[in-house]
């Protein structure tokens, strides 16, 4: 921040502004993802709730964590969805009414593990982390990614690609053999 600036809005307002953002990204990211009936906009309020996560990590200072969540989650899961969702059935079929035990059963499920969560985060004793080494700065894992750790990255990439494999063959079977076009085959 500029020191011309910064005699008008002090730095810690500026950071606790971007942690609220990053909050409100988490939150309400998940509630789009959970309370809309459209599946589309339900991929979006994820995309946008991990958007939100990979904030909270560059707060915590794991810049390397932030770009994982952003390539994996949103780069690879996101997508995959968005294209189980183009290859399942079309969208203006009709949907069911929600089952309303079913609604507040779940509202149950998640306010009790939520008022858990919080007993459990406010009565731990935290202590602070160690100071880490420069061991884990983003070029260094990258290059052990790269290297040391290739076996394992290459597993990862085969376990997105089996996921999209499964999802395209998990639609193709429900689709039968429809035609697309809806043109008569001769």
């Amino acid at each position: 921040m500029s020191p011309a600036i910064a005699q008008y809005i002090r730095p810690e307002v500026v950071a606790y502004a971007a942690f609220g953002f990053t909050l409100v990204l988490v939150f309400g990211g998940a509630l789009l993802a959970v309370l809309p009936k459209n599946i589309i906009h339900n991929v979006f309020g994820l995309a946008t709730s991990l958007v939100g996560v990979a904030g909270l990590f560059i707060f915590l200072g794991s810049e390397f964590l932030a770009m994982m969540e952003i390539l994996i989650y949103i780069g690879a899961i996101c997508i995959a969805i968005v294209f189980a969702i183009m290859l399942s059935q079309p969208m203006h079929l009709q949907i069911p009414k929600r089952y309303r035990p079913k609604l507040i059963f779940s509202f149950v499920v998640a306010t009790s593990l939520f008022i858990s969560f919080h007993g459990i985060v406010t009565r731990t004793e935290w202590e602070p982390a160690l100071v880490r080494g420069g061991d884990w700065e983003v070029a260094r894992l990258g290059r052990l990614l790269l290297t040391r750790y290739e076996l394992l990255f290459e597993l990862v990439s085969l376990v997105l690609l089996v996921a999209i494999m499964g999802s395209i063959i998990t639609a193709a079977a429900l689709g039968g053999d429809k035609n697309p076009t809806g043109d008569e085959e001769t």
